[in-house]
């Protein structure tokens, strides 16, 4: 039923977030379904997490172009953020069928790890954690190779991007470990109250966004050194800094 359902989401934000984050967001879900809030509330909230969610994605993109040394052109105006939204979105929905792929994967690695616990107890519980890690990584490094190629105005070889997502994603799994070590030992949701929820969430936004722009960082360095090099695409144009010095001043510039 609904409590079967949500258990196995949990376990499957638990899997790629770590247990204490998982369990923050999951308050935080909860105490916002308290209540029946009627049809114009949801639709108002739908919208709100729409457009929170694609701004989101819109700030990774300009991250990344900025790390990447690229700027769409000055033109375009509101075509690029109509197209930066519709790009978002489908970034959403392409993550979103990923997590479905890997909650049905799990599933069936959950009846498999049952069977075989019924004949070999102690090899079954290893077998399953090293199956749910390698299908974890998987999708990570998937979701970090949609958001290297798909988001930045670039054009880029997955041959590039591959490498880059699976060593981010492997750098994401160690750091779920550790931010999730730090929040249970510094028992951090406690000490702030009805806030608790939030600040954790916030912690893991915090140490997430710095793996994934040292990932654009090393897949950037792989790609200029041993791969095909990142190309502006058609509406946009490579930038880089140069310092000028004028009177005795060091100034420093963004030349196209």
């Amino acid at each position: 039923g609904q409590e079967a359902a949500q258990g196995q989401v949990y376990n499957q934000l638990a899997g790629f977030l770590g247990k204490e984050t998982a369990l923050s967001l999951q308050e935080m879900i909860q105490k916002a379904a308290i209540g029946d809030k009627g049809t114009v509330a949801f639709i108002i909230g739908a919208v709100t997490l729409l457009v929170g969610a694609t701004t989101v994605f819109a700030d990774i993109q300009d991250s990344i172009n900025m790390i990447w040394g690229l700027k769409p052109k000055p033109k375009r105006g509101w075509l690029k953020m109509l197209q930066n939204r519709f790009l978002s979105f489908s970034v959403i929905i392409s993550l979103g069928f990923l997590l479905l792929v890997s909650l049905g994967v799990t599933s069936v690695l959950d009846g498999f790890s049952s069977r075989l616990q019924a004949k070999f107890s102690d090899v079954s519980v290893v077998i399953f954690y090293i199956l749910n890690q390698i299908v974890t990584l998987a999708v990570i490094s998937t979701i970090f190779g949609v958001i290297f190629r798909v988001l930045p105005d670039a054009i880029i070889k997955w041959r590039d991007v591959i490498l880059g997502s699976m060593v981010t994603a492997v750098l994401f799994m160690l750091g779920k470990f550790g931010i999730s070590f730090y929040i249970g030992s510094s028992d951090v949701g406690s000490t702030y109250g009805a806030a608790g929820s939030l600040i954790v969430v916030l912690l893991w936004t915090y140490y997430s966004s710095i793996i994934l722009y040292f990932g654009a960082e090393f897949t950037k360095a792989y790609a200029v050194k041993y791969g095909s090099e990142i190309h502006p695409a058609h509406y946009a144009v490579t930038t880089k800094e140069v310092e000028i010095e004028t009177e005795g001043n060091s100034v420093q510039d963004n030349e196209k």
